[in-house]
This record gives structure tokens, sequence and C-alpha cells, in this order.
């Protein structure tokens, strides 16, 4: 309750390159809002507005250290069970410390059913943490069952 969500940005054109490194499995944006440093037990709320009611299959970009699992809830309702976040650790890379800053796309992360209109997302960090999580897209069908 007494603690604020960690958030940064994606940082380009530095003299040791950081978000634009060449370990990176997809480029991010440049300057894209993230959340960082998370911790199991940890969760944040977003709003989402809903156009169409109807299944979607759900993408993330994100980066992370060691992998872990993350769940969504829909206003104050299970949507996804623990969802598995592939490491992007890169052991070529000699800089340590970027090892939290190898940006990758999970394609299909998980196929929802969404109501239409405006609705809360909780995403809660499950295990392992040290994940940088930007965005979820969100496109209507499904590519697989979950």
């Amino acid at each position: 309750m007494d603690e604020g969500v960690d958030t940064s940005y994606t940082k380009f054109h530095r003299e040791v390159a950081i978000d634009d490194s060449p370990y990176n499995l997809v480029v991010p944006p440049e300057n894209q809002l993230y959340v960082g440093w998370t911790e199991p037990g940890e969760w944040f709320k977003l709003t989402v507005n809903v156009a169409r009611a109807g299944m979607y299959t759900m993408e993330l970009l994100y980066t992370s250290n060691r992998g872990g699992t993350i769940s969504l809830d829909l206003d104050g309702k299970k949507l996804t069970g623990p969802l598995e976040i592939a490491s992007t650790k890169n052991d070529a890379d000699p800089v340590a410390w970027r090892q939290w800053h190898h940006w990758n796309v999970m394609k299909e992360l998980a196929a929802v059913s969404l109501p239409k209109g405006k609705h809360v997302l909780t995403i809660s960090i499950l295990s392992n943490g040290n994940m940088n999580l930007a965005y979820f897209d969100f496109m209507p069908g499904t590519k697989r069952a979950k």
C-alpha cells in the first residue's frame, strides 16, 4: 500500500547501449514507458477500453533476467492462470547489468475473452520478478487456446 509502481523508459543513443543493444530480440520503441524492478507479490492496475467484446490473443513487450510467471485479472476476476514469461538473458552480453534490458515480444501469451467497455486489468507478479513489462497488445481472434 505504501509503495509506488517502479517505472522507467527505454533509453537509446547512450555511450554504452542500453535498450538499443545488439542483444535485443526485438527493438523496443524509443522512450517507451515500462513497469520495472518487479518482485513476486507485486501487482499493478491498468484501465483498458475494449471496443468490441470477443476473444483476443495477447502479446507482451518485455524483458526478463530469469523468467517468471504473471497472471491477469479483469475487474477483480481471474482472466488468466499463471503465464510463463521466458527469460531474455543472454550470457554473450559482456555488460552484466544489461541483462535487464534484452527486449522481446512474447507472441500468443494467452487467449482471453474480453467484454466491451472500460475495465480494470490487474497484472500480478507471481514468481521470480526482475521483469520489465512495457505493454500488452490484444489482437482480435485466437491463435491458441488457453
